[in-house]
């Protein structure tokens, strides 16, 4: 294809989901930045628009013109490790289906998950295979986009020479098409406001040389190739200079082991505390004021393995990044059958430990409310071996942790999704349809017996989360978050103004997020309904701060509704400013 005759590119972005990368709003992940600098690598003068597949929905037949005016769409995606999402709804089976009937003119290719493994669902559903969908597109790109894009621009469509398959042996294109592709920010409907953008530093899991997980697709990568140090600082250096403020360092399965020269040798290969060092220190000094740095995942089997080493990245991890940080353990299981069946990372009293060394570093409380860096924990059902005695371990396992008094920021509980490749593929969805019941109740009393008095002491009622983004509306509550790698959701209890930030006072508990009061409490200003959902001030007293108003300071106050002695609790967090 010759990049003169190419004009105008449309990337649309369905959002993915995977196990080393998020690009479901706020986030943004690497597929949509590194397909655009791939085009403007061959020609920097062809005109890249970013749209999103909520953007589209809103205008569909609108955007419809749009796309049929371009020269190439591309549209990515992909779900393999569902989530429960308020910044963005994924791309549908069906709207795949509906934009390549109903776009015409360019050029159609397809990447991400979707192209990899088709469409998957949570519950043991195995992913839909696409074969159907290739008549409706050009090109169906299951390897790297940045590679078969790059050899699409320098041959014909039809052309031997293009392997949608082809994937990267090493970073080398990488390198320049991430620093091109940055400014595609521009366009995402979170710039400026809360976007994280997905940084990149290796692929593929250490422990191929024994098969993996049997559900992971990571390992099929094969040999884990890094990128360097100084690729991944320009990268950054140019998100930044393009007005990003947020990152997470999370599109790899074990940031422990990023640059370890064992990689290939041992199935936990020792960490690499110097190259980390590199890496934290330098994106400090090539983004200065940065709002969130995080980081993703972490296999605990490093830490338990190399407890010193993990021990002095923990520490590298918290001198430079912004605090609520998570470092999320694929755990998996804490019943020993599982584990072995499935040759998951560790034991149960390895998992602890490495939870424990995480809280040693981590747990002490950090700038915006919430301790530094604690561990988080997944947990997936539906493997080889799981039986009732499974659900009653995993419980049992996370007891103990809360009754230890070490802390978790998040416990994830998800469903088995059989991905091809995988040993699961051939399982499918028989061990998730005979433990449904088990599911289902285990979840709950796992929210309600851990998750629940994890959050309380995680941040007690009257403590303050700073800088929480609020984002939607639902009925008469409003949600907001804070930025980072795995945000708590806030539920604000009565209509608020979106898209700003402000601090929060916890008030209240769900399972798996907080009820707040946004700070300062304008006692002179807010309406009746806002005023009654403040701790203290539920009926009748709202009515008679609104009766007395303006209200000039807290003695005055504590004589309109009583000396209530856990007013002073609050009390520095309220206004009076007319």
């Amino acid at each position: 294809m010759r990049t003169n005759d190419l004009k105008r590119v449309i990337i649309l972005d369905g959002y993915n989901d995977e196990p080393a990368g998020l690009g479901v709003p706020p986030y943004l992940d690497v597929y949509a930045r590194y397909a655009a600098g791939t085009i403007w690598k061959y020609n920097s003068q062809v005109n890249v628009k970013y749209y999103t597949i909520d953007m589209v929905r809103g205008n569909f037949s609108e955007y419809l013109k749009i796309m049929n005016k371009a020269d190439m769409l591309i549209v990515l995606g992909g779900i393999s490790v569902p989530g429960n999402y308020i910044g963005g709804k994924p791309i549908t089976e069906e709207e795949v289906l509906k934009i390549g009937t109903l776009v015409m003119k360019p050029l159609k290719i397809l990447g991400g998950p979707i192209a990899r493994y088709g469409f998957c669902k949570e519950g043991g559903k195995k992913a839909k295979k696409i074969e159907y969908i290739k008549d409706l597109y050009d090109l169906v790109v299951s390897g790297d986009i940045e590679i078969v894009l790059s050899d699409l621009l320098v041959n014909d469509l039809k052309s031997d020479k293009v392997n949608p398959a082809s994937k990267r042996r090493d970073y080398s294109i990488v390198r320049e098409v991430s620093i091109r592709g940055a400014k595609i920010v521009q366009d995402h409907p979170n710039y400026g406001l809360n976007l994280i953008c997905e940084i990149e530093t290796y692929r593929g899991c250490p422990r191929y040389i024994t098969g993996g997980c049997s559900f992971c697709v990571e390992p099929l990568w094969g040999h884990p190739i890094f990128r360097a140090v100084e690729d991944v600082l320009m990268e950054i250096a140019s998100l930044y200079n393009y007005g990003v403020r947020h990152f997470r360092i999370g599109r790899q399965p074990d940031l422990y082991c990023y640059l370890s020269s064992e990689v290939g040798e041992k199935e936990f290969p020792r960490p690499n505390p110097e190259a980390l060092r590199r890496l934290f220190e330098g994106i400090r000094k090539v983004a200065p004021d940065l709002e969130t740095l995080h980081i993703d995942n972490v296999n605990p089997g490093t830490i338990v393995n190399y407890p010193n080493e993990s021990r002095e990245i923990t520490k590298i991890i918290v001198k430079y990044h912004t605090s609520g940080d998570v470092a999320a353990m694929g755990i998996e299981s804490a019943d020993p059958k599982v584990i072995k069946a499935n040759n998951l990372k560790v034991e149960p009293e390895d998992a602890l430990k490495a939870i424990e060394i995480i809280n040693e570093i981590g747990a002490i409380r950090g700038e915006n409310g919430l301790p530094e860096l604690l561990p988080g924990i997944n947990f997936v059902h539906g493997l080889i071996a799981e039986s009732e005695e499974t659900y009653k371990l995993n419980f049992e396992f996370m007891k103990n942790v809360l009754n230890k008094g070490l802390l978790v920021r998040r416990i994830n509980i998800r469903q088995c999704i059989p991905l091809p490749g995988t040993r699961m593929w051939e399982i499918g969805e028989r061990i998730i349809r005979k433990h449904k019941r088990y599911f289902r109740i285990y979840k709950e009393k796992m929210r309600k017996e851990v998750d629940r008095p994890m959050l309380k002491k995680i941040i007690p009622r009257y403590n303050v989360l700073k800088k929480v983004f609020v984002e939607i509306r639902s009925g008469r509550m409003t949600y907001g978050r804070q930025v980072g790698s795995y945000p708590l959701l806030v539920a604000i209890p009565f209509e608020y103004q979106l898209k700003k930030f402000t601090d929060i006072i916890v008030v209240g508990y769900g399972y798996r997020s907080i009820l707040g009061i946004p700070i300062p409490i304008e006692i002179n200003t807010w309406n009746r309904g806002q005023l009654s959902k403040i701790p203290f001030f539920r009926e009748p007293y709202a009515s008679k701060v609104i009766t007395h108003r303006p209200i000039r300071n807290i003695d005055e106050l504590k004589e309109i509704i009583g000396d209530i002695k856990k007013l002073d609790y609050i009390s520095k967090y309220i206004s009076f400013r007319e």
